[in-house]
């Protein structure tokens, strides 16, 4: 296969149904969406069939059990799938919606309106139920939109593809703006980072070395979802039993995704009280604990001591780093030094410290007694997500309708002329 020619018809016939999809009425779109849906559950079987093969050889090639959580479809995810679908549809277009209007002195009238991205390519690694929410976001925005899932989900990501492109041929919508690589060669990937006449966006989904990759090669704005180093901070004036229940969630609920937390944070004031009924909930479902020294101290040598990497590190795994800290300070200077910018919580009914917490923590999501599990497109309301963004340009955080959008100005005269 000459990958060239078969990446550049890709970007070209993505380019050319993303002008008619920008033109395409809401009600047009949403009829797409829950058709798209309705063939999802109808085809389940199918579906779930084609991710076996996936799961399977996951399996043989010895792939972490959190990889292979991530990786499986069965009858509540394919439902959540069409749900998400369902669920987009209801949500409002973003597309043409007026941000502002204001008139010059001499009399242009100047509109600010969203407007689609155009192309957005979509990078990713393992999570087969990407595919399905990339392309009901990218069609209910009005954009093109180019998959490239890995190796590791192909025969999951063509099933999806298949269903939901086939979907698309009952409708107004050209199939053409629903794209696949189906090459899993690292050069076909190469090459659509090339592409920055027909494509506008890339978003990247995946480990740390996919997302550096990306970042390096691309000549196309990439907006980027970096690893989740996300930590739960109990401070001295927290419920312990709101802390046990928050903590042992945001680290056990899923402990394979990127809102997982992967450091506890521990007021020395607090630690003796919490840490043994906190690590004794935390060991019983699993979790390998790595701790300081102060963490060890109260617990013992059951907890492996945690080194420097420790602290950066996403597990994706029942493994959590544990570190007593002095105050407030040191739990938000922790944060911001080996965090990752995600998400991150205070667990505390004291509320200038928590508005402290708030204001001092550089991060797209900070918490007050909550899980940084809800970092989540459908838990914010917002249908689904494409990316959670580290970025601060233009997307932060759960990147959904309204960050799949630029905007553009709208001016109307009479006949002026500059002078």
């Amino acid at each position: 296969m000459n990958l060239e020619k078969y990446i550049s018809k890709i970007v070209m016939r993505a380019q050319k149904a993303s002008r008619s999809l920008a033109l395409t009425p809401t009600v047009e779109k949403n009829k797409a969406l829950n058709l798209m849906a309705r063939a999802l559950l109808a085809q389940e079987k199918f579906l779930i069939r084609e991710n076996q093969k996936d799961v399977d050889a996951a399996r043989l090639n010895g792939y972490p059990m959190a990889l292979i959580d991530r990786l499986t479809l069965n009858t509540k995810r394919v439902q959540a799938m069409a749900d998400g679908l369902q669920d987009t549809a209801r949500l409002k277009d973003p597309a043409g919606e007026v941000l502002k209007t204001f008139t010059r002195p001499n009399g242009l009238v100047i509109k600010k309106v969203r407007a689609p991205m155009g192309v957005v390519g979509i990078i990713y690694e393992s999570r087969p139920n990407v595919t399905n929410d990339c392309i009901g976001l990218c069609l209910k925005s009005g954009n093109a939109v180019i998959l490239r899932g890995g190796k590791e989900a192909i025969c999951s990501n063509r099933a999806i593809f298949k269903v939901l492109q086939a979907a698309l041929h009952k409708t107004k919508i050209s199939p053409e703006a629903v794209q696949l690589i189906e090459v899993v060669d690292r050069r076909a990937l190469d090459i659509l980072l090339h592409q920055d006449k027909y494509v506008d966006l890339i978003v990247p989904r995946g480990g740390e070395g996919l997302i550096r990759f990306v970042v390096e090669h691309s000549y196309i704005p990439v907006v980027k979802h970096y690893k989740g180093v996300c930590h739960t901070y109990v401070s001295v004036n927290a419920d312990i039993a709101m802390a046990r229940k928050v903590c042992f969630n945001a680290k056990v609920q899923r402990p394979g995704v990127c809102n997982a937390m992967e450091t506890l944070l521990v007021h020395e004031k607090v630690a003796k009280k919490f840490l043994p009924l906190m690590l004794a909930d935390l060991t019983k479902a699993g979790v390998e604990i790595r701790g300081c020294a102060k963490t060890r101290q109260i617990m013992g040598l059951q907890v492996k001591k945690a080194i420097e990497k420790d602290w950066s590190e996403e597990y994706l795994d029942l493994i959590l780093a544990v570190k007593v800290v002095k105050n407030t300070q040191e739990a938000i200077d922790h944060i911001n030094s080996y965090g990752t910018k995600h998400s991150d919580a205070i667990i505390t009914r004291n509320k200038l410290e928590a508005e402290h917490f708030l204001e001092s923590v550089d991060s797209a999501c900070v918490y007050v007694n909550a899980s940084t599990r809800f970092t989540d497109g459908y838990e914010f309301g917002f249908g689904a997500e494409i990316g959670i963004s580290t970025d601060k340009l233009h997307a932060r955080g759960p990147m959904a309708l309204e960050e799949l959008t630029t905007y553009k100005y709208l001016i109307f005269g009479n006949g002026q002329v500059r002078s």
